[in-house]
């Protein structure tokens, strides 16, 4: 995919130019080549113009992926897109003079441009015109002779442009990547496909799976993603690396499937130190939009846990970073990575209150600040050092990029047994909340609740906290990173903040006290983005898996078909909360509909083990 500067400009985010090369793969950063020979333009005349297309078409979530969740149009700063939609633009009659644009007030204004066929004409003021100009390419009013009309697309081979804002030439829209079943439509010179006009949630075409640093002794145990494609057709799933193709599977429709794919050592062994690794990440890509989690590793162990993936064309070059203390017990250190999706890809690292102990390495200083220029795939691997944590790390990069947080292996808290992995793929700053319900999980018995340590980080300074009911926490943070932790708590209760902030829970370790399994990491995903419908993977081979789901006060959900009845009311949240054990017969795949938006996450647990991950979020909705 080819991503332009005014898709993240709603953002806030400046970016350049990337062209697309011919292989489908890395694209450099330069500016976009002039077409040669004739190709199509629609259209190539105009008498009126039109700025960069914008989001207007509506989500593909209902009709495409079986989702009902689509929220119409999106466009400015309320999408967190960084590509703009499939839409054609729609330009104007031509006109002729003045008498085919009166509107009863007289002649047009002197010099005023107005167009005529492809002929730029100057007005006089008085009903005619000082001059007229044949223009070699294209007029388009006010501007006069252009390269192209603004907001025209044409393809370049499988390359989708649009014409810039001011007519002065083309630049890269989209790649039509054929290995995402998409292809230029040369009438529209737009992509045609299921993987066109994707709307922003975690549905996607086109991902990277990252595996992340493990305790070297359970490499045996699979490193695996799980893919979940809701859609009426099959998915042909193509996994790379590098230039090597790892995998190719097909997914059927309305299924999950596992797929596994090799360690990559250079991340996942030993303890540190920061490392830059080419093409460390993997790419799956697939022909039909899909849902993508990772398993670190796959199978029911002692040291697990799982991350939800977000598609490429969520992804925003601003991050915050959950992750957690070294554990000097052992030598394990908390760790964030950055993968990059476009070469020469700036990322700027700033380290928690300045500075915080890391291990140097890959452009990285021992205070985790630095400058780094990654790749099409490259990963960036930050490993804390003894007496650092990683939590507050704010990136920043030119180019989109996937961030994950998390440990090798830690206690939750220090000090009670046993350790476990953890990890979790960040979101974008921009999808943040000012508000998010907090919830604990269950314990294996699902007769009581496991307790959570919570993380509360600030995206902007001098933002306050508010608690509901009251948190005993600090509830001003001063600086954009800071943050606050509720310790070990089984409580339920709303944070609002007056800036965005993101939101953490550390399932906490068997020896607390709180039954089986030990820790997992997971993100709260706020109520404006939850969904009506959701597909995902809970492995078998757990003591018990779990769907936790926060729904409206009376809403009717179902769990693979059978209504769920057991909801407690949140306090005066107008929401409720439902442990529902999941049939470890199934083989894996679960299914959650419901008639209002809800919220979920999926763990599994078993003695001294776990893995949690939130099932989903419509990015395309941010809240304010």
């Amino acid at each position: 995919m080819v991503w332009t500067t005014r898709s993240l400009l709603t953002l806030g985010v400046a970016l350049p130019l990337a062209a697309c090369s011919d292989d489908g793969g890395r694209l450099d950063s330069a500016s976009a080549t002039q077409p040669t020979g004739n190709p199509t333009v629609n259209p190539s005349t105009t008498a009126s113009t039109t700025d960069t297309p914008t989001s207007t078409g509506t989500s593909t979530d209902a009709g495409t992926v079986g989702d009902s969740d689509s929220t119409g149009t999106t466009d400015g700063v309320d999408s967190i897109t960084t590509l703009p939609t499939s839409t054609t633009t729609t330009i104007g009659s031509t006109t002729d003079g003045p008498d085919t644009t009166s509107t009863g007030e007289g002649p047009c204004p002197e010099d005023q441009i107005e167009c005529d066929g492809n002929t730029a004409k100057v007005c006089d003021g008085m009903g005619g015109f000082k001059s007229e100009t044949p223009c070699a390419m294209a007029c388009a009013e006010p501007l006069g002779c252009v390269v192209c009309v603004p907001g025209s697309t044409q393809c370049v081979g499988q390359v989708s442009q649009v014409c810039l804002p001011d007519g002065s030439g083309w630049e890269d829209q989209l790649e039509c990547d054929p290995v995402q079943g998409l292809a230029c439509d040369p009438g529209s010179g737009q992509c045609l496909g299921a993987c066109a006009d994707l709307g922003l949630s975690y549905i996607g075409c086109d991902y990277y799976p990252t595996a992340l640093q493990q305790l070297d002794g359970f490499m045996g145990n699979p490193y695996a993603v799980g893919v979940a494609n809701t859609t009426a057709s099959p998915a042909s799933i193509t996994v790379t690396r590098g230039a090597n193709t790892v995998v190719m599977d097909t997914v059927p429709a309305n299924s999950v499937k596992i797929i596994q794919l090799p360690w990559v050592s250079e991340l996942s062994t030993g303890t540190g130190p920061t490392v830059h690794v080419a093409d460390g990440a993997y790419r799956l890509r697939s022909t039909q939009p899909v849902t993508v989690y990772q398993f670190n590793p796959l199978n029911a162990d002692v040291t697990n846990d799982a991350s939800l993936l977000l598609p490429v064309n969520t992804w925003t070059g601003n991050y915050l970073v959950a992750s957690w203390p070294f554990w000097n017990g052992f030598g394990y250190g908390g760790f964030y990575a950055v993968t990059a999706r476009y070469d020469n890809t700036t990322v700027t690292l700033k380290a928690p209150k300045g500075g915080t102990p890391t291990q140097a390495g890959g452009g990285v200083d021992g205070q985790g600040n630095g400058v780094v220029v990654l790749n099409e795939g490259d990963v960036l691997q930050v490993a804390s050092a003894s007496g650092g944590d990683e939590t507050g790390a704010i990136v920043t990069a030119d180019k989109p990029v996937q961030v994950f947080g998390g440990h090798e292996c830690t206690q939750v808290p220090i000090g009670i047994t046993a350790c476990d992995h953890l990890e979790e793929s960040m979101f974008p700053i921009e999808a943040l909340a000012k508000e998010y319900i907090v919830v604990p999980p269950s314990q294996a018995g699902g007769n009581a609740e496991k307790a959570v340590i919570v993380r509360i980080i600030a995206s902007e300074a001098n933002t306050t906290l508010t608690f509901d009911p009251d948190q005993p926490v600090a509830k001003v943070l001063a600086n954009a990173g800071d943050f606050v932790e509720i310790p070990t708590t089984v409580a339920k209760f709303v944070v609002s903040a007056d800036k965005k902030i993101l939101v953490a829970e550390y399932m906490v370790g068997q020896d607390a006290g709180y039954g089986t399994s030990d820790p997992a990491m997971v993100l709260a995903v706020p109520t404006a983005q939850f969904r009506s419908n959701y597909l995902m993977y809970a492995q078998p081979g757990w003591s018990a898996n779990f769907v936790d789901i926060l729904a409206p006060t009376g809403a009717s959900v179902q769990v693979d078909g059978a209504a769920v009845g057991n909801f407690t009311a949140i306090g005066a949240t107008g929401f409720s909360l439902a442990h529902v054990p999941l049939n470890n017969g199934t083989g894996g795949s679960h299914s959650v509909t419901a008639d209002q938006k809800v919220g979920i996450s999926v763990y599994g647990v078993l003695n001294y083990g776990s893995y949690w991950y939130p099932g989903g979020l419509d990015l395309d909705v941010i809240p304010q």
